[in-house]
């Protein structure tokens, strides 16, 4: 009996650490791959031709007709290219969500837009979004030491497919 109260005062001791953590305030926010507007417009590349002087006459192109193909081609491929996000998906990590970009019915990038903010979630991410331009769908494995991004994930990118339809 005497040594049952030591035992017991450093066992409650023990645990309260444990009854007080949580793992979500350990993370410095989320991730996101997709950049705000305001970036993506100070990183778009800037056109190197002047702007046309109103005098009438037809602007002189200075390209080569070559790189104006491709440019028309990029651009058409851009204009058929369509995003759809999947819903936010709150797991025991963080909430997580992805965006899915098709080219007619392929899938041809998948970004997140939110995750969680964990060592373990940045090496997932890369291998979630490489399995599921692989696969084409939401099969995917979950990555191990990740598994309730990987589940979010999957959940958001099967909502997304679903909402692409």
């Amino acid at each position: 009996m005497k040594r049952a109260i030591p035992v017991l005062a450093l066992s409650v001791a023990g645990l309260v650490p444990v009854w007080l953590y949580s793992p979500a305030s350990g993370h410095e926010g989320e991730i996101s791959e997709v950049a705000a507007p305001e970036a993506q417009q100070q990183t778009a590349p800037r056109s190197t031709q002047a702007a046309p002087k109103s005098t009438g006459a037809a602007p002189k192109t200075t390209q080569p007709r070559q790189q104006q193909t491709t440019q028309q081609q990029t651009t058409q491929q851009q204009a058929q290219n369509r995003s759809v996000s999947g819903p936010a998906v709150n797991t025991s990590e963080g909430t997580v969500q992805v965006q899915v970009v098709f080219q007619g019915t392929k899938i041809v990038d998948v970004k997140a837009l939110r995750a969680p903010n964990s060592n373990p979630t940045r090496t997932a991410l890369p291998l979630l979004r490489e399995s599921a331009l692989k696969a084409q769908s939401a099969d995917i494995d979950t990555v191990s030491g990740a598994t309730a991004t990987s589940e979010g994930y999957k959940q958001s990118l099967q909502a997304a497919l679903d909402g692409a339809r």
